[in-house]
């Protein structure tokens, strides 16, 4: 954690990371790459990268699947994931395995 020195300060989200309709995050709150958060309640202040879950608990979001859904996202704006952008996932994913 980081102190920002802000008296306000909303949510941060990381790249590829989605919530569902409603979900409620506390103000401060910073959810990692690749996260997928739904569910009733206030989820933790901190969503580990790779995050599947919500307030109830988290597990991992696999990394194929996390793709495969990206691939999808992207389809409809007639971009794909390309080499780069796996391979630098591919990074994050492995470097924030411990914070899972």
């Amino acid at each position: 954690m980081i102190d920002t020195g802000l008296q306000f300060c909303g949510l941060i989200m990381g790249d590829h990371s989605k919530c569902g309709i409603n979900t409620m995050f506390n103000t401060g709150t910073v959810v990692g790459v690749g996260a997928n958060i739904f569910g009733g309640g206030f989820p933790p202040t901190h969503i580990p990268s790779f995050s599947w879950g919500g307030a109830d608990g988290m597990e991992e979001y696999k990394f194929d699947k996390m793709i495969e859904t990206a691939n999808r996202v992207y389809a409809r704006r007639n971009l794909t994931v390309d080499a780069v952008e796996k391979d630098i996932l591919e990074k994050v994913f492995k470097n924030t395995e411990a914070t899972r």
